[in-house]
């Protein structure tokens, strides 16, 4: 007798065993070989092949071949056109989806890597050295040491896990509250459950850290060189920092009245209370001969060129601190505004008139990244009475997933398939009264898999609103430097990846002036790399090394383990004020988290390269 349900169904075992499995694809160690994976990838394919057609069931193995022989250094210039022809062949009349789409995935690499199929076929080799890397510090822009500091909070050494983030980001406590942690997109832990929360770890060192001034650094002899740091934010702090443990004396201009940039005018209260950026700014300033020069705007309070005159070398470290609007009519309306404009202003308590107050008026936002999640939680803080996100698609949302469940939490409203059309204003104040938006469809992916759209056959619809923040982007103020013949190109900074301006010697810069707006990791970063270009400019190869001892390594269970969460508060109470919305961890859940390293810093992928500290 049939039946309709099996317990134990094979295909059931064979899912569970496919989830456990899709991990592994997501923690493929980085450094490793580009074609390797692309062949592993490949065999999957295959193995879903019915065997039924010509071109999938005896091509693919072909062309599987034809790779091997590549990878093993055999192959020739032949080989790859052959393989290349097989693929097209394939592609154009396989039965099904298995043989289009596996000839497509070895088209796609031969575009995407075919820097790495010459240099197999001509040298035998990868391009660069491929060998596994340690994930997290590879992925940390700063290259932190990630287990370093682990093994030192397992120790229940939390002043040192904190020297040994400041080794390579002197914002431990800041970035330990907003930090988007790539360094746990490939952690080896989801070999076996799930990422560890490295960024969960490093805030609960902090805490127990105390204080900034815990933490004593040596005293560096004095070089005799002088610095200008242009922009105290992250990236112009942090080369100050390193410039100054190196020993030359440094000089940083800001135009605002305090430090910080956008850790302190665009991440709301609420994410990093200010106190605690304070602890990272004063240990900054004290790390050396630093001179703070507030409210001063190179370009006029003093002359960039007087600058290039006085100092050694030159750092430019703008930031991207204004906020885009949109080339349509009614933008530049009294109640359309940035977001990130939004948030300074909110920031600073700005309430002399320059900010509508939006206690019960119905907002729209434009845009889905971390500045426009960080402005629509802030309305929802202000008690505004409706905020709408609206974006073209859901690929545009671009923050981070807990940002945005925390903000759907909070009362904002999210819509997608609906691309912006233009503003209307009322005739007699000017102002915005709405927002036209045309209701989208789902096309093909484009060349870089993301999702396309098309108008859809539904007219456009007007949305009324009494206020419309644009979550667009933003830009550097750039103004005055490129009349000071700093090389400007569409609104960036140009300058290479050692920092160095493009034709101005002793020149440098880096952050969002430079890359576009970023993170603050990836500011800190481009920051410790211009204070090593710098030093090296000026003659010198300062090596900073460790003063923290690091536990020895034992190898980590591989029992799995849940993941732990850092909670938060609750969101109608935390939507109420400003206040800090996580939960501080116990030692107990530090502990267990902690304890999940693998340690990957000795086994698995061997000791970091270069040694630590350097």
């Amino acid at each position: 007798m049939k039946k309709l349900y099996q317990k134990n169904d094979m295909n059931d075992r064979i899912d569970t065993l496919l989830y456990r499995f899709r991990s592994r694809m997501m923690s493929y160690p980085p450094g490793m070989c580009p074609l390797a994976l692309v062949r592993s990838l490949f065999q999957i394919s295959m193995n879903q092949s019915c065997g039924k057609c010509v071109p999938c069931r005896d091509g693919l193995i072909q062309v599987d071949r034809m790779l091997a022989d590549i990878l093993a250094g055999t192959g020739t210039d032949e080989t790859l056109e052959r393989m290349e022809n097989t693929c097209r062949m394939i592609a154009r009349t396989a039965d099904c989806a298995v043989g289009v789409v596996s000839a497509n995935l070895i088209l796609d690499s031969l575009v995407e890597f075919a820097d790495e199929y010459e240099s197999h076929i001509r040298d035998k080799r990868c391009v660069g050295h491929a060998s596994q890397t340690i994930p997290c510090v590879t992925l940390c822009p700063a290259h932190v040491d990630v287990p370093g500091y682990i093994a030192c909070i397992r120790d229940e050494r939390y002043t040192d896990a904190v020297t040994v983030i400041r080794e390579k980001n002197p914002f431990p406590t800041s970035c330990a509250m907003i930090c988007e942690h790539p360094c746990e997109k490939k952690c080896r832990r989801l070999l076996i459950d799930d990422a560890i929360n490295i960024r969960a770890l490093k805030k609960y060192a902090v805490e127990q850290a105390g204080e900034a001034g815990d933490t004593t650094l040596p005293s560096p002899v004095a070089t005799g060189k002088k610095i200008a740091v242009i922009g105290g934010g992250p990236s112009g702090l942090t080369t100050a920092y390193f410039c100054a443990r190196m020993g030359h004396a440094v000089t940083v201009y800001e135009e605002h009245e305090k430090l910080g940039g956008m850790l302190r005018f665009g991440i709301p209260e609420y994410r990093l209370p200010k106190k605690d950026l304070e602890e990272d700014l004063d240990f900054i300033v004290k790390a050396g001969d630093i001179t703070v020069r507030t409210s001063t705007r190179v370009g006029r309070d003093i002359g960039f060129d007087e600058i290039r005159e006085q100092f050694d070398a030159v750092y430019i470290a703008l930031g991207a601190q204004i906020g885009n609007r949109l080339p349509v009519e009614g933008a530049d309306a009294g109640n359309v505004i940035p977001a990130a404009d939004f948030l300074q202003m909110v920031a600073r308590g700005d309430t002399a008139g320059q900010i509508p107050s939006v206690e019960g008026k119905h907002v729209v936002l434009i845009g889905g990244g971390n500045v426009a999640m960080d402005a629509a939680r802030t309305l929802a803080r202000l008690h505004a009475a409706t905020i709408h996100v609206f974006t073209r698609k859901r690929d545009d949302i671009t923050a981070l997933e807990s940002e945005m469940v925390a903000a759907m939490q909070e009362g904002v409203r999210f819509r997608t398939l609906l691309s912006f059309l233009n503003i209307e204003t009322d005739k007699d104040s000017g102002e915005v009264t709405a927002v036209w938006l045309q209701p989208e469809i789902i096309a093909e992916y484009d060349k870089n898999g993301m999702m396309t759209t098309e108008h859809s056959e539904k007219y456009p619809y007007r949305f009324p609103c009494d206020l419309l923040i644009l979550g667009v982007g933003q830009r550097a103020d750039v103004e005055d430097f490129e009349k000071a013949s700093v090389p400007v190109e569409r609104g960036r900074i140009l300058a290479d990846e050692m920092c160095r301006v493009q034709g101005m010697d002793g020149v440098f810069a880096g952050g969002d002036c430079v890359s576009g707006p970023s993170t603050a990791i990836r500011a800190i970063a481009a920051g410790q790399v211009a204070a090593h270009n710098i030093d090296e400019y000026l003659g010198y190869h300062h090596k900073l090394k460790r003063t923290t001892e690091i536990p020895p390594a034992t190898p980590g269970p591989c029992v799995p383990t849940g993941r732990l969460e850092i909670e938060e508060r609750d969101p109608f109470e935390r939507r109420e004020d400003f206040s800090f919305v996580e939960v501080e961890m116990t030692k107990a859940e530090a502990m267990r988290e902690a304890g999940r390293c693998l340690r990957c810093d000795f086994y698995g992928c061997g000791a970091m390269e270069g040694g630590r500290g350097e």
